[in-house]
């Protein structure tokens, strides 16, 4: 269809050429280019009017046009997309992105893109799934092109990179190949090319875990730019994924907002915006109609408004940016930073230890004391062939470097590595999604919790109870008890004088909104839990029609809500209304707003002033309502002359109260028993609220963070708490249990005040305000519901459902991280001390090592990447709640391990001695069978050795055994591949087939670890003192 006008405006094109003939050549066709884009523009817009009119097939005929019907050649195609033109999308971007104001004025202003963008600036963009496709075909998708990933064969790489590997495969190299010289292709490469299957195994294992890991970290760093934003369409608020924002939408922003998409300001007061990501500037920038550029990327520091989305994706600066920057973990975390020194001082023992063997060897083979199977001399000086003198060194070097590799805790990076990624992949379906890999570990060592109450502790799902007008109670909930009908005034007597005032105070005084569809469907109402519940009230309660003051009244001045203050307000004009007034509306904490006022209302529309007598009555029914866990907003009006001088803040003093609120917003269930679950494991947990002191007493009885008959001195008020010497803060800041009336400047002092206490401090928080507090605690948890951006990129860990149970999971998992790190470590260096003091004190005495360099490598495989696989994934458990936290300083290896540790070394290394110098004589058996015997006596051990690890103190080491089916799989792999080594593998793995009663003996020594382990777990250990519990130091049976 076309639209075709019949009078052409030729006065006006008329005037536009006498100005062209008037002006500089260069001037002329800049101008003419404008021209000729507006009027692209403008039959944009004409066009697309014209099809929504002949959808609705209602022409509007008039004698400046007619609407033809002219056959398209598309006609009946649906699929066709919007015709948004290339260059439209071309220099809406670069107008954006550098901030071209004349750019602007030649699409003809903001209202005027949105039209060409076929979106309103109220009720944005019509939301249906067509218009949607067709904007994403026509702009493109909110999301950028990631770079390539490193592969697996980059890890592959990384791996072989490792200097004993590399000398380990050249001996393997130059073995195969004197092997293959000496005894042919078929026995020369199953005697000598096994070295090389083995490290291509081992290598194979750890670098195929890596490269899952590291995927798996990906996926989660794709969760958490996962932002949820709320837009604006087809006149309702609607909250979706940042990846699905278009181009046409509109998006409302208030403090903490990240900006989703470049775009340009609505509307709105006050809007500030940190565009330090994208320009390095550090200064906030005022975003306003003089300045209407919002870049995707920066973050609202102040204010509210709304913005069109003009550019999605790969078309702004942010999406570029992105696209040329790789997310990699490559954060070492404080634990992985000791186990590191660790593994260093581990690897100098075991390079000591292979240095001495090489050299003992070395000389033994060279003085003629080694002896072949035969009892002959392997080296008879010049009568040894040279080939057969070089096979011998190099299998001599092969053994020590192997020997240096089973030293190496290479296990303790992956361990590490495998319980970070286990434990957040967990947490993430436990509503937790951790940012930073440190906070796992961290949050396991935390002493103290300062926790946020709303939201946090209570459902966030407020509702008004009671709203009292002055001195007298006009509304109870239907569903509270304790008022009887005499006391509560008939609403209805109130309405009539009060709705307007009323309607007008919420209405205008809110961020949030309200959408009312067709009936019979119920109003669909949005923003903050607070702004949500007095909203319903008012629409449901008293059917007032919260819209209609925002077109019956001009917004002359807005002060926004913020956690300081306490309190907003702005003044309006009334169009309809005689006269030069000017009314302000304030809405806040009820003890702030009843200060500011002078006077109240009476239910009869009169105002009364308020004297002490009257002061105290109303300041005790305040009080009356907190102590009943009750929310307490007030709001206060005053009328003013515009012919007063006005201020450039609004009026703060000679209020009329108007009503308070009393909201009720109810603990969590399973609140106490997470408090009762922390106090036990030694967590204090310290409650941080912005309500009144009777509202945060009642809640924290509630929760059981302070006791009915609590000292006075447990809960103060946060000016009182800033007020303190530095001294009295630390001495009372053990004693504080909740701090009332807080701003984030108290969280902040709360915070360093415990840290410099020697503390481990974990902080919840959702505002803009808490991010210092945020940063500066060991580890912040923001909330994943009411949290704004802000609060998030300074957090560590987001609680996604904003539930206090959620923080005590994660305290868990902290725990459960440190635990089976240390289980890990346990079992390894068992492994490292025996498979070293066997090896040296063999080669030491005959000259040989009873394990060859592939056995020592698959016992490499079964502690570095099965073992840390097993114990490195076991879950929290309900034990770890009762141990008192570790603190800062706590040592990796404590005072039990080393107990198991060398109760389990000891017995292992006496066991293998004696096969090693009585097994032949034993078991009446050859040095090859015995030489078996040793090495499968030695990986049973440490598959039975894995069961005690799983619990370092319990003697029981089968409890929850069930649950970790993992464990059990990786057990049952290694007993089936150790069997496949000694039975089938003969020529790879150097061993012999064993016979019924020689499997019996191996099995029945390593199942004696198990009785040797309950036996030692009996012997008394000194706990050494924890710096952050009070508990005496104490032996632990």
């Amino acid at each position: 269809m076309d639209l075709r006008s019949r009078k052409p405006s030729e006065k006006k094109m008329l005037k536009l050429k006498q100005k062209e003939d008037s002006t500089a050549p260069s001037k002329l066709h800049q101008r003419r280019w404008r021209m000729a884009f507006r009027a692209i523009c403008f039959t944009k817009v004409l066009a697309s009017l014209s099809r929504k009119v002949l959808e609705n097939k209602s022409l509007l005929r008039s004698v400046s046009y007619h609407a033809i019907d002219v056959p398209n050649e598309n006609q009946g195609n649906n699929n066709g997309s919007k015709a948004f033109p290339d260059d439209v999308k071309k220099k809406l971007s670069e107008m954006v992105k550098d901030k071209i104001l004349h750019s602007l004025e030649d699409f003809g202003g903001v209202k005027q893109i949105a039209t060409l963008l076929e979106s309103h600036p109220e009720t944005g963009i019509s939301g249906k799934e067509a218009d949607l496709a067709e904007r994403r075909n026509g702009f493109g998708e909110n999301r950028y092109k990631k770079p390539p990933l490193k592969g697996f064969l980059s890890f592959v790489l990384e791996a072989f990179k490792d200097t004993t590997i590399i000398i380990l495969l050249v001996c393997a190299v130059l073995s195969l190949v004197f092997g293959i010289k000496e005894d042919g292709w078929k026995e020369g490469w199953y005697d000598r090319g096994s070295i090389i299957i083995a490290v291509i195994l081992v290598v194979s294992v750890s670098t195929g875990s890596n490269f899952k890991q590291s995927r798996q970290f990906e996926a989660l760093s794709d969760e958490s730019n996962e932002i949820q934003v709320e837009v604006v369409r087809d006149g309702r608020r609607h909250r979706i994924s940042i990846f699905d924002i278009v181009v046409g939408d509109v998006v409302p922003l208030k403090i903490g907002n990240q900006i989703p998409a470049d775009g340009l300001f609505l509307e709105g007061q006050s809007l500030k915006v940190d565009e330090s990501s994208m320009t390095g500037e550090s200064d906030h920038v005022e975003v306003n109609e003089k300045n209407p550029f919002l870049l995707s990327g920066t973050k609202v520091t102040d204010g509210f408004g709304f913005m069109l989305v003009t550019s999605v994706g790969m078309s702004t600066a942010w999406g570029q940016l992105m696209s040329t920057i790789r997310h990699e973990v490559n954060e070492t975390t404080p634990l992985q930073s000791r186990l590191n020194v660790l593994t260093s001082y581990i690897g100098r023992i075991g390079l000591t230890v292979a240095i001495l063997v090489l050299a003992v060897m070395l000389i033994r083979y060279f003085t003629g004391s080694t002896r072949d199977e035969k009892g002959n001399k392997e080296f008879q000086g010049s009568k040894t062939k040279f080939d057969d003198v070089m096979k011998s060194v190099i299998r001599i070097i092969a053994a020590a470097v192997t020997i240096l590799v089973v030293a190496i805790p290479e296990g303790l990076p992956l361990a590490v590595t495998l319980t970070l990624a286990f434990s957040m992949k967990r947490m993430m379906k436990d509503h937790a999604m951790v940012r930073k890999l440190s906070a796992c570990e961290t949050m396991g060592s935390a002493t103290k919790i300062c926790t946020d109450k709303t939201g946090t502790l209570t459902v966030n799902q407020m509702k008004v109870t009671e709203f009292w007008l002055g001195k007298e109670k006009v509304y109870v909930a239907s569903s509270e008890g304790g008022a009887s009908p005499e006391d509560v005034v008939p609403s209805e007597e109130v309405k009539g004088n009060f709705r307007n005032l009323l309607q007008e105070a919420i209405g205008l005084n809110t961020t949030g909104s309200v959408y009312k569809p067709a009936a019979p469907a119920a109003p669909e109402i949005s923003g903050n839990p607070t702004e949500k519940a007095i909203l319903s009230w008012a629409v449901n309660d008293w059917e007032m029609d919260v819209n209609e003051p925002k077109h019956s009244c001009q917004k002359i001045q807005i002060e926004s809500f913020n956690s300081e203050k306490k309190r907003s307000g702005l003044s309006v004009k009334r169009y309809n209304e005689e006269g030069e007034g000017v009314h302000m509306h304030w809405m806040g904490a009820a003890e702030i707003i009843f200060a500011m006022c002078s006077h109240y209302y009476l239910k009869d529309g009169k105002e009364e002033a308020m004297d002490d007598e009257k002061r105290n009555q109303i300041s005790k029914i305040i009080e009356g309502m907190a102590g009943k866990s009750l929310r307490c907003i007030a709001m206060a009006h005053k009328k003013v002359e515009e012919t007063e001088k006005i201020q450039s803040n609004l009026e703060e003093t000679g209020l009329i109260l108007l009503g308070i609120f009393g909201l009720k917003d109810p603990c969590r269930p399973g609140v106490s028993e997470a408090v009762k679950s922390c106090t036990s494991a030694g967590v204090k947990i310290k409650m941080v609220t912005g309500d009144n002191l009777h509202t945060a007493r009642a809640i924290a009885i509630e929760c059981g963070i302070l006791e009915p008959d609590f000292d006075d001195e447990a809960i103060v008020e946060g000016v009182k708490f800033r007020n303190y010497s530095p001294q009295e803060r630390d001495d009372k800041i053990e004693t504080i249990r909740v701090m009332a009336r807080s701003s984030p400047f108290d969280k902040l002092l709360m915070v360093q005040t415990l840290k410099k206490k020697g503390q481990v401090v974990a902080v919840t928080g959702d505002g803009t305000n808490d991010a210092p507090a945020l940063k500066e605690a060991d580890i912040g948890l923001s909330m994943g519901i009411q949290g704004t951006e802000i609060a998030k990129e300074s957090s560590d860990i987001i609680i996604m459902d904003d539930n206090f149970t959620t923080v005590v999971t994660v305290l868990k998992w902290g725990r459960c991280v440190f635990n089976n790190i240390q289980k890990f470590l346990q079992f390894q260096l068992t492994v490292n001390v025996a498979a070293l003091v066997i090896n040296f004190v063999a080669a030491v005495s005959s000259g040989k090592v009873p394990l060859s360099a592939v056995q020592l490598l698959w016992v490499n495989l079964i502690m570095d990447s099965l073992g840390a696989l097993a114990l490195a994934t076991e879950p929290p458990t309900n034990d770890l709640m009762k141990k008192t936290p570790v603190g800062r300083s706590k040592p990796l290896i404590t005072r039990v391990m080393w107990r198991n540790l060398i109760s389990q070394t000891l017995y292992q290394v006496a066991v293998l001695l004696i096969l090693q110098f009585r097994g032949k004589e034993i078991f009446k058996t050859n040095e090859r069978v015995n030489n078996t015997m040793i090495f499968n006596t030695f990986v049973l051990c440490q598959v039975f050795n894995e069961f005690n690890s799983r619990n370092l103190e319990k003697k029981n080491i089968f409890r929850g055994i069930w649950r970790n089916k993992l464990f059990l799989a990786i057990i049952a792999i290694t007993i089936v591949l150790q069997l496949i080594m000694v039975e089938l593998l003969k020529n790879f793995a150097n061993t012999e087939r064993l016979n019924w009663g020689q499997w019996g003996f191996c099995v029945g020594i390593a199942a004696l670890s198990w009785p040797i382990a309950f036996i030692f777990k009996l012997v008394p250990v000194r706990r050494a003192s924890n710096p952050g519990s009070r508990r005496e130091d104490s032996f632990h049976h």
